[in-house]
């Protein structure tokens, strides 16, 4: 059986199966193919679950066990940063090279895709200036690719990519640019991260006016994806759209580094412009995730372990705290991971802060800042126009993710547009590598 069209993949965070009742051209997008529910593998935020799709394992193969990580040796947390050498296993489009006839690979905003080798990457890669004002750029192959593309579409419009300006006309560019790229080169495989949806929900609630104000121009511009992939491969395409994971109702914090604190075990310096974690004399930390977190024991003490996991089985805010010895049954089992993995409750997410008086605050808290700040911080979606910077306000978050799909409630969806090509079992979002692998070989 020779299909012989292009294969594009859309990856989705918060789309759900109800959504796309209200979405005219995504459903004509996919007409006539199959519609089935996926669930996301905990941790079911960004980098894991992306990476799971992009490598078929789990993360105690791959090595990507949150949206950051912690370096041990360093004591050093790295968000939203690390280059494609922290995988540990071979990627979707080195698969594709080694079919009977090699597959030309595009791959489009991913997470920890610069220096990926694929034909064809395009992702964020602002210049920072030692005076802190930055530059939008992207890392591209090839790289002259990105300066083509500024000359059609102007900059990647960073800032509206994340922080208090999140929106449209990121998602707008990627798929512009997508298209361009396209025409150009013409590749059998085209990944496209297109995260429209995850900014109003987070904000506003999965179900909030915004939410679904969001999911009408997200739809919009899918029909524009749509026409302009058409305007270059014809009728030759196969479209495959998966959501990542399903932002579900938050109401409040969690603040596991200050409970670190008031136990003693992390300890912080007082500078200038707030209070820092002292990395010397901390003996445990923890890397939040939106509902998750790795907690780290410093000090490589057992008994510290044990000490702190009991502490947090008794917080409220925390459904379940996994120790090294559960690992395995979520495929967490990596060196990578902390000590202990820490659950929140479903209305609740994880917040880094370790002060107890805003006005102790490290100077980036306020800040748009995502590779700085120690843990993810969803409040830079927001904007304090008083205080001139993004608000200490925990309670303002609407909307998070991260804890294990037990729920149908918490699963997503996955579209093909044509028919009989997805397995007949439960999907899981780490399958998706050998449907697209499949249909590649088919192609």
């Amino acid at each position: 059986m020779v299909l012989d069209k292009a294969l594009i993949f859309l990856s989705v965070p918060h789309l759900r199966e109800r959504d796309v009742a209200q979405m005219e051209h995504l459903r004509e997008l996919v007409a006539g193919g199959e519609i089935a529910e996926l669930t996301p593998t905990f941790p079911c935020v960004t980098c894991p679950v992306q990476a799971n799709m992009l490598t078929g394992t789990l993360p105690r193969k791959h090595g990507v066990i949150a949206n950051g990580f912690f370096w041990r040796e360093k004591r050093q947390v790295e968000m939203w940063t690390s280059p494609v050498d922290c995988f540990d296993q071979p990627l979707i489009w080195q698969r594709l090279r080694e079919c009977s006839s090699p597959r030309r690979s595009a791959i489009w905003f991913a997470q920890h895709i610069k220096g990926a080798d694929a034909d064809l990457v395009c992702t964020p890669a602002p210049v920072h200036h030692p005076d802190g004002s930055e530059t939008p750029w992207c890392y591209t192959r090839p790289a002259e690719l990105y300066g083509q593309l500024r000359e059609r579409l102007g900059d990647f419009p960073l800032h509206h990519y994340w922080g208090p300006l999140a929106g449209v006309p990121a998602s707008q560019w990627i798929v512009d640019s997508a298209i361009l790229a396209a025409g150009q080169f013409r590749p059998d495989f085209f990944y496209i991260y297109f995260p429209l949806l995850d900014y109003a929900a987070q904000r506003s609630g999965p179900d909030s006016p915004e939410a679904y104000s969001a999911l009408a121009e997200a739809d919009k511009l899918i029909g524009r994806l749509a026409e302009g992939m058409r305007s270059v491969y014809g009728d030759q395409i196969i479209w495959l759209i998966a959501g990542e994971y399903v932002i579900t109702p938050v109401a409040s914090a969690c603040f596991p580094n200050r409970i670190l604190r008031e136990e003693g075990y992390l300890s912080v310096i007082k500078r200038d412009d707030g209070e820092y974690v002292d990395w010397e004399r901390s003996r445990a930390f923890t890397l939040v995730d939106h509902q998750v977190a790795h907690l780290f024991v410093l000090d490589g003490q057992a008994e510290t372990v044990s000490r702190l996991a009991e502490i947090f089985r008794h917080q409220p805010e925390i459904e379940r705290v996994l120790t090294r010895a559960d690992l395995p049954a979520w495929g967490l089992d990596h060196p990578r991971s902390g000590e202990l993995i820490l659950v929140a409750q479903p209305t609740c997410w994880f917040a880094y802060y370790w002060w107890e008086d805003d006005e102790l605050a490290p100077s980036f808290a306020r800040k748009v800042d995502i590779h700085n700040k120690p843990g993810y911080d969803p409040l830079e979606l927001f904007w304090d126009r008083a205080a001139g910077g993004v608000p200490l306000q925990p309670e303002l978050i609407r909307g998070s993710h991260g804890a294990p799909a037990e729920d149908p409630s918490q699963r997503t969806v996955v579209l093909i547009s044509e028919p009989a090509h997805l397995p007949e079992k439960p999907l899981a979002d780490v399958d998706m590598f050998e449907v697209i692998v499949r249909l590649c070989r088919l192609s």
